[in-house]
């Protein structure tokens, strides 16, 4: 079988494309003029230069069966909003198109929890939940929620889709990295001195690669999956990372005023004079609301494997230290325990 993949430089698509190659599949990647290739340095993947707005996509998805659609634009900043739509609204939009042209036996569409949004009661949200999308925060989450409209509208209208919605993918091959490994990266560098009192739902990123085989094979057209695992508060996170490496957790918790504030000046004022900002208000915002979800339909459905995220978070550890964003020091602590 052969899978046309695009994302495959990034975090979740290097580990699916890892998997993909491991378990025998043929993979034809999509990569952006001057992306970074060095996530799939070694593996034998046929690579295409492209956009997901390129007219020319359903020749390069032709003699492909599968369609892994992990593409998409990440930006927290108000300035981002045009490029999130076009490349995820209207890129997906595009493709999809393209897959249908070219005969595409079946897609799996990477959506994202930021799509289904967080309960205003405080509840645990499952598939069935979805905030309304005015209610979604920054232009990010309004783009990932009017992306998976267009994957549903394709599937009613004939195509075989699956959607699946990953939570916050932790583990190696963050070449980027992502906000949460910037997170364990500033734990590392003790760069954190106070913490945000908020929470997130963690899943090492092999299991959501091994999710989206499963949902290749096992999902049904339509339906879409929440792709985690843990839900735990930013605390308890630095405390396992501090027992896995020795270095001390942050002990305080900042009041949200203070990096909002911080936030605003620094994206709505010292932006429009020049600087480059560098804490995004809805990425602040965001941080009020535990973003904690429900994976029992993945699990019981797709057999989601759920590896414990002490290991994860080590094999992050591991990762970052083994490719020089910090200094190794020593063996950590608690691997594989």
């Amino acid at each position: 079988m052969k899978c046309f993949v695009t994302g495959g430089t990034g975090f979740v698509g290097a580990n699916l494309i890892r998997l993909l190659v491991s378990q025998g599949y043929t993979v034809k990647a999509l990569v952006r003029p001057h992306s970074c290739l060095d996530n799939l340095t070694g593996l034998e993947v046929e690579t295409v230069t492209a956009t997901l707005n390129d007219e020319a996509l359903a020749q390069q998805l032709r003699g492909c069966q599968v369609l892994f659609h992990v593409a998409a634009h990440y930006s927290l900043w108000r300035r981002d909003g045009e490029a999130l739509y076009q490349s995820n609204v209207l890129g997906t939009r595009n493709i999809l198109a393209a897959a249908r042209a070219a005969g595409i036996e079946r897609t799996v569409y990477t959506s994202s929890v930021a799509a289904i949004g967080v309960p205003a009661d405080g509840h645990i949200a499952d598939e069935t939940y979805q905030s309304p999308p005015e209610k979604l925060i920054g232009a990010y989450k309004k783009s990932k929620y009017w992306a998976e409209q267009e994957a549903h509208k394709a599937s009613d209208q004939g195509q075989d889709i699956v959607i699946v919605n990953p939570s916050t993918p932790i583990g190696p091959w963050d070449i980027k990295p992502t906000p949460t490994g910037e997170i364990i990266l500033r734990f590392l560098r003790r760069q954190m001195p106070a913490y945000l009192d908020t929470g997130l739902n963690l899943i090492d990123v092999r299991d959501v690669a091994q999710g989206h085989l499963q949902a290749l094979h096992r999902g049904k057209t339509g339906h879409r999956y929440i792709l985690g695992n843990q839900n735990l508060s930013l605390q308890d996170i630095l405390h396992i990372l501090a027992d896995l490496t020795g270095l001390p957790a942050p002990r305080y918790a900042v009041p949200f005023w203070i990096p909002l504030i911080a936030a605003w000046i620094d994206e709505y004022v010292l932006a429009a004079l020049g600087k480059s900002p560098t804490v995004p208000v809805s990425g602040v915002q965001m941080a009020r609301q535990n973003m904690f979800y429900c994976s029992d339909r993945a699990i019981q459905t797709l057999g989601l494997p759920q590896t414990p995220i002490r290991q994860a978070l080590a094999d992050a550890v591991t990762w970052f230290q083994t490719h020089g964003y910090v200094p190794a020091s020593g063996p950590t602590k608690g691997i594989g325990a």
